[in-house]
């Protein structure tokens, strides 16, 4: 990347959507990113400029022009810059995800920004056709809009598509018998009495590392039986379904009474 290259994504999206014609729109994750919506943006990202035919743009670094038919009904205004409306920006992403998880991904921190709804975004993949139509549809099956991160996404797919393991609840209070709050898991199986963590790097500090340890007591008081997967296991995936299965085998011969139970209304994530 030119050293001249501004680095902030809004800048970079500013500087693109000036060339726009009047019909054009930014579109994809740039239009998520103004939105609102959270881990979209990277510095290699080229800008989605979305231009109707037969209107023509020339492509220049920093911007991939995209010549597809856009409705004015699509196209709203954020910060004074011409967007796709969060619905079809996000379908559109998600279609050119790399993959199913990486589709998973994006959709969940499209739906924890809470920009659009779970029903708008099947109601719009279901008359999508073409390229990635069928990613976006299988995606949705698989979404949770309490992820709160990428990674903690990434940990689900894992534990969904990799583990073969029940789809598991995400960011969801849990009491003890006497209705005291116990704590929210990243990841909690009710079926299997199993509940999963993604530690980052804040995690590392001495004092969240203590508080992380008082949590797991309290987990393990009420009969929930945790793994835990850090930074550097994402490049072995094998070894994280491994230590799944073996949480989900120590909670099955525990013999620990299971005192805990969810919260009925969850709240925010």
């Amino acid at each position: 990347m030119p050293a001249d290259t501004p680095t902030e994504p809004e800048q970079r999206i500013l500087e693109q959507a000036q060339r726009l014609p009047p019909e054009g729109a930014v579109g994809g994750w740039a239009s998520l990113r103004l939105h609102g919506v959270a881990y979209v943006a990277a510095p290699d990202l080229p800008v989605p400029l979305l231009v109707p035919p037969p209107r023509r743009l020339r492509e220049l670094p920093g911007g991939v022009v995209r010549r597809e038919e856009l409705s004015s009904r699509e196209v709203v205004r954020r910060h004074g810059v011409p967007c796709v409306e969060p619905v079809r920006a996000a379908v559109d992403e998600a279609a050119r995800a790399a993959d199913l998880r990486a589709a998973i991904v994006q959709l969940d921190m499209v739906l924890a920004a809470g920009v659009t709804t779970h029903s708008a975004l099947a109601s719009y993949a279901a008359r999508s056709r073409g390229r990635g139509a069928w990613q976006v549809r299988t995606a949705l099956l698989l979404v949770d809009g309490r992820s709160l991160s990428p990674a903690e996404s990434w940990l689900r797919t894992v534990w969904v598509l990799d583990a073969q393991l029940p789809r598991p609840l995400c960011n969801w209070p849990v009491l003890d018998a006497a209705g005291r709050y116990v704590g929210k898991a990243d990841l909690l199986c009710p079926a299997l009495a199993t509940r999963g963590e993604y530690d980052g790097a804040e995690h590392r500090r001495a004092d969240r590392r203590g508080i992380d340890l008082d949590r797991d007591d309290r987990f393990a008081a009420v009969g929930l039986e945790g793994f835990t997967v850090v930074g550097r296991d994402r490049h072995d995936v094998g070894k994280v379904v491994a230590r799944m299965h073996a949480a989900v085998e120590r909670a099955r011969v525990s013999g620990r009474p299971r005192t805990w139970r969810l919260a009925v209304d969850p709240g925010p994530p």
